[in-house]
């Protein structure tokens, strides 16, 4: 392939990712040899708490050819995820969430489809589309499902810079966006990075309810309420749970914080609008979902995963916080509402319960 047809090539998958809903692409190159320590050095601190799948590759993370044969060239792509009924002043609206702490908080991106489906039939499709084009292709696509930095590859692909927080940041679309790959055994031009554009301001280490961003692009996920709610399967830590507030699943703090988010792109798909029930709702409604209820509600999202038994765990966590703060005389409810599962199957669950009993 002449670098003229390349050129063009990558400008009619620009084209062609827009109609899929994509709102950026970057082409990566696959040399991130240079990332190698610094991934290396998190892992060796134990960042990665129990997420074991992190070093279970070595790092094959930072060697796309290494992962997927044959691979030249990595495509990168964005896809804003904000609900496209999302007001100007949603940060403010979030971060006021956690001033009704019988009010269970769930992250932005949760709220909607599962983003890992979303993501991959439409690379999937894109990825079908460039071979039309091109003739036989070797390809594989990638939405937060094998050993791949991702932030890394979009980074060097021109999506955006690293914030403070670990997360990419893009000028005209703050951070609120999911990310995908497609590895392709054809090269293609790279895309050019962009410069950091955090300056001094640290608002996203400074929010972390938990202390977990250590330092600037340096997050200790053990102490990350997304990791807590989501990935740590045994009991919250004693000290964290205080922390925790009302938030049942993930932690949008550190973005909520971002000056850059004032420029968060809404979503061009109407799957990433919020779901009944997932936003706005009674931490004690939620709690009195069953399994089944719960697995029916959750169909499609990203919660399933974490099991109906972290559910109620998390839940647990929030209605005994939202005791602790409530007056006398609002907490009867509450109590009525931990009670229904003091006795429950689970020991994890019961142990949570009758922690959050004894906070007021």
């Amino acid at each position: 392939m002449v670098q003229i047809d390349a050129l063009r090539l990558v400008s009619q998958i620009r084209d062609w990712a827009s109609a899929l809903g994509f709102s950026q692409i970057g082409i990566a190159p696959v040399d991130l040899s240079s990332a190698e320590p610094g991934f290396a050095a998190w892992l060796a601190a134990g960042f990665h708490g129990e997420m074991a799948y992190m070093a279970h590759h070595g790092m094959k993370r930072a060697r796309p050819a290494e992962l997927v044969a044959g691979t030249l060239s990595v495509l990168t792509a964005r896809m804003d995820y904000l609900p496209q009924d999302t007001p100007p002043d949603w940060q403010a609206q979030e971060f006021a969430r956690l001033e009704r702490p019988g009010e269970a908080i769930v992250s932005v991106y949760a709220r909607g489809r599962d983003y890992h489906k979303v993501l991959r039939a439409r690379l999937q499709k894109l990825a079908e589309r460039i071979a039309e084009a091109v003739g036989p292709l070797g390809f594989r696509v990638f939405t937060d499902s094998a050993p791949v930095l991702e932030a890394e590859l979009a980074a060097r692909s021109g999506q955006g810079w690293r914030g403070k927080h670990t997360l990419v940041l893009n000028r005209e679309g703050g951070s609120m966006f999911f990310l995908g790959e497609i590895y392709l055994d054809i090269a293609l031009p790279p895309s050019a990075p962009v410069s950091a554009h955090c300056g001094q301001c640290q608002a996203c280490i400074d929010v972390c309810p938990t202390g977990a961003i250590v330092g600037p692009q340096r997050l200790d996920a053990r102490r990350c309420i997304s990791y807590l709610t989501i990935e740590h399967a045994g009991p919250i830590p004693l000290p964290l749970r205080h922390l925790l507030a009302n938030r049942i699943y993930g932690c949008d703090d550190c973005q909520l914080a971002c000056p850059w988010n004032k420029f968060a792109g809404r979503a061009a798909l109407p799957d990433f609008d919020a779901r009944e029930g997932l936003a706005g709702s009674a931490l004690a409604t939620l709690f009195g979902w069953s399994e089944d209820e719960f697995l029916r509600r959750t169909e499609g999202s990203p919660i399933r995963r974490i099991g109906h038994e972290r559910w109620l765990r998390n839940i647990a966590v929030a209605l005994g916080n939202a005791l602790r703060q409530a007056p006398a005389d609002e907490r009867a409810p509450l109590r009525t509402a931990l009670q229904t599962h003091a006795a429950h199957a689970s020991a994890l669950v019961r142990e949570h319960v009758a922690w959050a009993l004894a906070q007021g």
